[in-house]
């Protein structure tokens, strides 16, 4: 059975640099707009230097969003069926809304990939992704069975949670527009107000 090849300190290097310099080119420019000349320069590597490590455009878009995935999905991993549920969830709510905050660039280049239809990493959210929201899910209801938090359907929970937290980075530029300079960081706020709502939802009548 043939064992993966270990990479040396310099392929560790470039491939990281090329992963930095595709997050900024794609989230600037999306899937269609950016070209593997563009990776290259914002990496400071040859184009065939950068072609030894990716082939396409694709390659390194693929690797970029999977590498990604696994990152965005550790906060709902670390949902700990052992713990109190409301303090759980918030916890996950208050790490995914410090994501937005500290990763705005990795949450716009998901988000425009979903819109795209998700032809580069549907398999993954068909299976990967899936079957991890189907095991919290299914941890969420029985807490709710046992009345520790109050019903509401498990997959929609999730959805919010993404949507309200991950609606920060994606729509950075429209909420600065709307809050004006006065309030230049809006992440405070927003983790007290959403905080107060889910509380409110999920504590038990």
């Amino acid at each position: 059975m043939n064992q993966p090849v270990a990479r040396t300190r310099i392929q560790r290097k470039n491939i990281k640099l090329i992963s930095d310099a595709a997050l900024s080119v794609f989230s600037a420019n999306g899937f269609r707009g950016a070209t593997v000349d563009q990776i290259a320069r914002e990496a400071n590597l040859s184009k065939p230097n950068l072609l030894y490590y990716f082939p396409t455009k694709e390659a390194i878009h693929r690797h970029l969003l999977s590498t990604l995935m696994d990152t965005w999905l550790d906060p709902l991993r670390d949902v700990d069926p052992a713990g109190e549920p409301l303090d759980e969830i918030l916890t996950y709510l208050q790490r995914k809304l410090q994501m937005s905050r500290d990763h705005p660039r990795e949450s716009r280049l998901f988000a425009n990939e979903i819109l795209q239809g998700a032809p580069h990493i549907l398999d993954l959210l068909a299976s990967d992704l899936k079957d991890l929201v189907d095991d919290k899910a299914a941890l969420i209801t029985t807490w709710m069975n046992s009345g520790r938090i109050a019903r509401a359907d498990p997959y929609h929970l999730i959805f919010s949670i993404w949507s309200l937290t991950q609606h920060y980075a994606d729509y950075d530029v429209q909420i600065h527009a709307i809050l004006g300079p006065k309030k230049p960081d809006p992440f405070p706020e927003a983790e007290t107000y959403l905080t107060e709502m889910f509380t409110r939802m999920l504590t038990p009548p």
